[in-house]
């Protein structure tokens, strides 16, 4: 368990508090590509309002949500060639936050020039726009191989979600509910509609390890019937620190990606890749889709892993409340990250750089994933199409034909 300060210490995300220090110190998706518009649009981001735009000449822009002059909102304005126009009063701010215009000021006025909205630094990658809110020098945009394979098909889920990222977050180094939530508790709804009561995962977990590593967190587990010599101890997959979980096997491969909009809202981004042997065909678009939370009734969905996943995150409460947890020894990985957590929070109050931050400009970070992963490559996909939230992907069926798979009637 935590004490509350603790807890508050953890689930705090915005300015000046410790965790919101130390997360403004990396690249969040603020954004899918499709939302970088000429039409501004409202994004929250670590508990700060904030208007993104595209303007004239394709440049992205992203302003704190309310203009200097009179603190009326941002993104009741006019994109133009270059920058955003305040619809109340007509003033102009470019990408960088400078007042390039003052309409009603006198002609000879310099008075524009003393004034700025507050402005960050945006950049896109692999159909997904980031920014960052920490101090500057920015660190480089960490090119994570999925999102910059040329080889690749993507697309991108996203859904908001009412509770706090950690809680997300811990779920990723808690192997131990993949056999209970996803096995018997979802064999159990599947016998509740009426359906044949056979679980999606039923392996029981031997062995489980945890290692710090340049990128986070390193995930090694061995399940009955398997050996040390599996890809699932022997390569493992990666929490990427703070924010990121990857996952995946047979040419799939998925970033869930946590984004803190606040205290107790996240905005969750699953990031699909779909990369067969020999490599894709170039895609046209990356399509983007918005994963559903409740079904046409109005209860949340459970019927599909993702979906337990999310009931389970959100039952926690908007924060949970830690100083009310028991934590025995399965839950080593969840310590772990909270240790971790703490530690990077004291390597940012002494002014360093902390784990995972690149200072150097690089092509492609590779990660570790398992390759070969709970049986048949064919039956590996089959599964994921219908269990994880690519199964509101627009393109799912493109995707099994993308790999030679049979399409089932459900595609």
């Amino acid at each position: 368990m935590l004490s509350p300060e603790k807890n508050e210490r953890l689930t705090r995300v915005g300015p000046g508090t410790p965790m919101g220090e130390l997360l403004r110190r990396y690249w969040w998706p603020v954004a899918t590509h499709d939302m970088a518009t000429r039409v501004p649009r409202r994004r929250r981001l670590l508990g700060e309002d904030l208007v993104l735009y595209r303007d004239g000449n394709g440049t992205v822009g992203l302003l704190a949500e309310q203009c200097p002059h009179r603190r009326a909102a941002l993104w009741l304005g006019c994109t133009e060639s270059t920058g955003l126009r305040c619809g109340y009063h007509g003033w102009l701010f470019d990408e960088t936050g400078a007042c390039l215009e003052q309409p009603g000021e006198p002609a000879d006025s310099t008075f524009r020039n003393r004034i700025r909205a507050t402005s960050y630094p945006v950049q896109e990658l692999g159909g997904l726009v980031f920014a960052y809110l920490g101090p500057l020098p920015a660190p480089e945009l960490p090119r994570y191989d999925l999102f910059v394979w040329d080889d690749a098909w993507r697309d991108i889920g996203h859904a908001e979600l009412p509770c706090n990222f950690v809680q997300i977050m811990e779920n990723s180094v808690d192997p131990y509910h993949v056999e209970w939530l996803h096995g018997r508790y979802g064999s159990f709804l599947k016998e509740l509609d009426g359906g044949a009561p056979v679980p999606v995962v039923t392996k029981k977990h031997v062995k489980v390890a945890f290692e710090v590593f340049e990128h986070g967190i390193l995930k090694r587990r061995v399940l009955e019937g398997h050996t040390e010599d599996d890809d699932d101890w022997r390569i493992g997959h990666p929490l990427v620190f703070p924010h990121m979980l990857r996952v995946g096997a047979a040419g799939l491969a998925t970033f869930q990606i946590r984004v803190p909009i606040d205290d107790e809202n996240t905005w969750h981004v699953w990031y699909q890749t779909y990369r067969p042997e020999g490599g894709a065909p170039a895609q046209t678009d990356v399509p983007v889709y918005e994963v559903p939370l409740r079904d046409a009734d109005g209860e949340w969905l459970r019927d599909y892993v993702d979906g337990q996943d999310i009931v389970a995150w959100i039952t926690q409460g908007r924060i949970s409340d830690r100083s009310l947890e028991h934590l025995g020894k399965s839950d080593l990985g969840v310590i772990l990250l909270r240790k971790l957590y703490a530690e990077q929070m004291a390597v940012v109050a002494g002014g360093g750089d902390p784990l995972g931050t690149r200072r150097d400009p690089h092509d492609v970070i590779d990660l570790p994933m398992e390759r070969d992963k709970f049986g048949s490559a064919v039956e590996f996909r089959q599964v994921w199409m219908r269990e994880s939230s690519v199964r509101y992907s627009p393109i799912r069926a493109e995707v099994l034909e993308l790999f030679g798979d049979p399409v089932p009637t459900w595609a």
